[in-house]
């Protein structure tokens, strides 16, 4: 048994109560043909279920019909007459209200606020309610109303449908015009929301009822007049846009594109009205169209006799026909009950809300599927199962089907089917009349991306174009910018301000511009990221090239000074200061200058350990044989005066261990170094903005300074030394020499260390490269040019005498 719940009059007699006596039940007025229609369309859904074996084999569905008159009361008690099994009667019934109800779900109510009121009532007792065509997105919440599900989607999707058209055609600019009610007024409030979220901004949003006064109205187009946005999105009843066209087609307010709701846009009278040329180009959502084989012949073949004198029925019939039965009136033929309503044209007949219809008999159709899966059946029902109404709601809310025209029918989690619109769109045809084209369509059950598809079908727009309007607050910002908000304004109105640099925005609209990763930065359109150019001192620039043949040359004059020395070997000058520590020294040299080649070129993991290191060590061993030489000339001295022997102590034995000793500390020191925090290629993003600058990481700033200060202590102490040597006779020892090197060495490594610390990238290496082959410079040529000068270019003055007769001579 089904219950089915309509509006078959759509007012009722007030009467004043005197509270003396039980009121008697409404009287009802006003027919209303809407809720026959209905009717009508439930029977016949369950009249083609009955009659067929695929469906709901051996069992026949019954139904109960109640007239609500419009009124919510009324409604209530409807829906807990079928939900006890009881008739609507003033005498109290003896049947308990715990007993099962007597029908499996109720169809109705047409409107929202009814359906709302007999869906809280029948909640607690889980009885379904399908409703064809209450639409308010209220509805959908299931803690309030867990029972109730629907066939007509929800306003909630429809506004936000068309919020998703209006972002379709780059309209972020708009206006809103609603109806003062709750189908317009929670309306526009989900699309407002959905706009905000879609980046659409609403300039004004004003509403009025078509009661109101016309100072109201008035308002209303002055607004619009004042307006700089060109989309006006219309949430309005056709009876309130009715009047509407009125006002509008007064001040002649055209070229505005209008976007409308399901309730007006495919209204035939409204596009039939004086005016409404304002509309022209107008773009907005219609409920499908639809066709259910043989409804439309059932819903015409009512007929007053074959309902068992139904007063009702008998009511219907003689309005739709002005007739009267069993007496005829003046103004009034009599009825024959044979009427032909094919001769009929009225609202009964207009079968313009045969989506709706529609909608009545997925409804019944629904229920049948669940009640089908209940009961098992098969070729037939098992009748014995025990029907429980949580069971067929549950069910009901899960079930999936195609109806006979192939139409998908399903529920959501709130209740609601998808949401399925035909986007209409007025084109004005060559007889001067209106016409509805479909020219896309919105199916929320698809992918997001995919709900809006617009037809290739050509659109007009406002004053019959045929190009797209343009509705927005500021234009796009390019690429390369980013949208800064205008203060007091929506966040549709905005500066575009450029990309700082290393920022870029490679969209159009940006509200930020992204940072580019450290290794890049930003062309000069700031939309988008090159990678920065890595820098390093190279062989192939010219700087590293210089550095490179100076540390060549400085290779090769060694090698000519060794080669010099040693063919000269065994005269008196090689011999003189020890030419096994002259030959060390050398050796030393040439590993300085060598070493500087380290530092040339991309930075390594093995390249950044040996660089510094090996610089370390050779230095050290270079400033020991220096040290070493010196003292030398210091003990040689003292050695000569009487009571003194210190040679003994300081032999070629003693000199080559002092050089192993001082050289050792540094390794072990660059051991240490390299073991606990050894140097590492580093890429710095920070010296420059726009390069990338490869060095080499200290990893232990100790480690690197440690070895700096003990090149630096040996230097100073070999300094001190040669400083004291510094009067002793000439031809005996070259302290004056050691002396004026080991200035020039200090003096470089003293100026290195703010050099190095304030410069920048490669010049930072440039400065170290330098300062090695400055200082390598200095004690090449102040401790062995002079040599070199005496056995090349006087060998006279080459001989033991020589030297040993200045002696005595000073």
């Amino acid at each position: 048994m089904l219950g089915g719940i309509f509006s078959f009059h759509s007012s009722w007699k007030d009467r004043e109560e005197t509270y003396t006596h039980k009121p008697l039940p409404l009287e009802c007025t006003s027919l209303n043909f809407r809720g026959f229609q209905f009717a009508q369309a439930m029977l016949f859904a369950i009249e083609e279920i009955n009659n067929t074996t695929n469906l709901l084999p051996g069992i026949s569905l019954g139904y109960k019909l109640y007239d609500t008159c419009g009124s919510i009361a009324r409604s209530v008690r409807a829906a807990l007459a079928l939900a006890n099994g009881n008739d609507v009667v003033s005498a109290p019934s003896a049947t308990p209200c715990t007993k099962p109800a007597q029908v499996q779900a109720i169809m109705g109510e047409t409107s929202s606020s009814p359906s709302m009121a007999i869906a809280t009532v029948i909640g607690p007792f889980h009885i379904p309610l399908i409703s064809h065509f209450a639409t308010c997105a209220c509805l959908s919440d299931k803690t309030k109303y867990p029972s109730f599900l629907r066939t007509i989607p929800s306003d909630y999707y429809q506004s936000r449908a068309l919020a998703q058209l209006v972002k379709n055609f780059g309209w972020s600019w708009v206006g809103a015009i609603r109806t003062n009610d709750d189908y317009g007024n929670n309306g526009m409030a989900t699309f407002t929301e959905s706009a905000r979220q879609l980046g659409i901004c609403l300039e004004y949003s004003v509403s009025f009822f078509r009661t109101d006064p016309p100072d109201k109205i008035l308002k209303i187009i002055n607004v619009i007049k004042a307006s700089t946005s060109k989309v006006i999105i219309a949430f309005l009843s056709h009876l309130d846009m009715d009047v509407l066209i009125h006002e509008l087609s007064h001040h002649n307010l055209t070229g505005y594109q209008w976007v409308g709701s399901e309730s007006w846009i495919s209204d035939s009278q409204t596009a039939e009205m004086n005016g409404h040329h304002i509309l022209d180009g107008a773009i907005g959502l219609s409920i499908p169209k639809a066709h259910v084989r043989g409804m439309r012949e059932f819903i015409l073949n009512v007929k007053p006799l074959n309902s068992s004198g139904n007063e009702m029925f008998t009511e219907f019939w003689e309005a739709l026909f002005s007739c009267k039965f069993k007496q005829s009136t003046a103004n009034k033929r009599e009825c024959t009950g044979g009427e032909d309503l094919t001769q009929v044209h009225n609202s009964f007949t207009d079968m313009s809300l045969m989506p709706i219809f529609n909608n009545v008999y997925k409804g019944v159709y629904a229920v049948a599927h669940a009640l089908h899966s209940i009961l098992g059946c098969n070729e037939t029902c098992n009748d014995k199962v025990q029907l429980n109404p949580l069971t067929i709601l549950h069910r009901i809310g899960r079930i999936q089907f195609k109806t006979k025209e192939g139409d998908k029918v399903y529920f959501n989690e709130d209740g609601d089917p998808a949401a399925e619109y035909e986007i209409i769109n007025w084109q004005r045809a060559e007889s001067g009349f209106v016409e509805f084209v479909t020219v896309g369509l919105y199916d929320a059950s698809l992918p997001a991306d995919k709900q809006l598809n617009l037809h290739n079908t050509s659109l007009i727009w406002a004053q019959n174009s045929k190009e797209v309007p343009v509705s927005v607050c500021s234009e796009n910002c390019p690429p390369g910018t980013r949208k800064v908000l205008q203060k007091g304004k929506p966040v549709c109105c905005f500066d575009c301000i450029r990309c700082a640099e290393g920022e870029i925005s490679n969209v159009a609209d940006s509200v930020s511009c992204v940072r580019c990763h450290p290794e890049f930065w930003s062309n000069e359109g700031r939309d988008a990221c090159v990678k920065k150019e890595a820098e390093f001192l190279s062989y192939e620039e010219i700087m590293g090239a210089l550095l490179t043949a100076a540390s060549l040359f400085g290779t090769c004059m060694t090698a000519v000074v060794a080669l010099i020395f040693f063919r000269n070997r065994k005269t008196p000058i090689v011999k003189a200061n020890n030419s096994e520590l002259s030959f060390l020294l050398l050796f030393s040299l040439t590993l300085c200058f060598l070493c500087s080649l380290s530092f040339i070129g991309r930075p390594s993991e093995w390249s950044c350990m040996l660089r510094h290191t090996a610089f370390g060590i050779t230095f050290v061993l270079c400033i020991s044989c220096v040290l070493g030489k010196t003292m030398v000339v210091l003990m040689a001295f003292r050695a000569r005066l009487p009571g003194r022997n210190v040679m003994k102590w300081f032999g070629p034995a003693q000199q080559r261990l002092s050089v192993l000793g001082f050289t050792l500390i540094q390794v072990i020191i660059c051991i240490l170094w390299l073991t606990i925090s050894p140097p590492f290629p580093f890429k710095n993003f920070e010296e420059f903005k726009d390069k990338i600058i490869l060095e080499c990481a200290l990893g232990s700033a100790v480690g690197f300074w440690a070895v700096l200060g003990y090149i630096g202590i040996l230097a100073i102490l070999c300094f001190i030394l040669a400083f004291l040597a510094r009067k002793l006779p000439d031809n005996f020892n070259e302290a004056k020499f050691i002396t004026f090197s080991m200035l020039i060495f200090c003096a470089v490594w003293i100026t290195f260390i703010p050099a190095y610390v304030s410069s920048p990238g490669k010049f930072s290496v440039a400065v170290e490269i330098f300062a090695i082959l400055a200082s390598s410079f200095g004690l090449l040529i102040c401790i062995f040019i002079p040599k070199c000068y005496i056995i090349l270019y006087k060998p006279e003055k080459n001989t033991k005498k020589n030297i040993m007769g200045k002696v005595e001579l000073k």
